[in-house]
């Protein structure tokens, strides 16, 4: 299922927060993190999306479990420029993951699985993912 950067073994539990840095490739349609317990299931997907899937600058949030995407989530921003820096920090509640955008909006996505703590990260797409840290 994931493609691009994949990190195994990485723990991401709750109580810490993960930051993002990276640029959207000048041409990029859309780019995605993903957070799971393993390869096949992600239980927080961001997909930025620039002109994908018939969307045009929002940021989509889901699930993949047993096989099917769950229902999308769309809230906040889209601080995301072609060609230009981001950063975006997730921070691991009990019950959400909050994602937090560079324009000072929110993403509130609940952690459907209600795992304490994801072993794989993944990031796929049109992006260039320079620095991500967990704290």
């Amino acid at each position: 299922m994931m493609e691009g950067m994949i990190i195994k073994n990485m723990s991401f539990k709750v109580g810490q927060t993960m930051t993002i840095v990276g640029v959207p490739k000048p041409d990029a349609t859309n780019f995605a993190v993903n957070i799971g317990p393993d390869e096949q299931d992600i239980t927080l997907h961001i997909n930025p999306r620039f002109d994908a899937h018939g969307d045009e600058n929002v940021v989509v949030c889901n699930s993949y479990e047993g096989g099917s995407w769950c229902e999308e989530h769309r809230e906040g921003g889209f601080p995301f420029q072609l060609g230009e820096e981001f950063e975006m920090t997730i921070e691991f509640t009990p019950t959400e993951f909050q994602v937090n955008l560079s324009d000072g909006s929110t993403i509130h996505f609940p952690n459907r699985m209600g795992a304490e703590k994801y072993k794989v990260i993944s990031f796929d797409g049109d992006a260039r993912i320079s620095s991500f840290k967990i704290q």
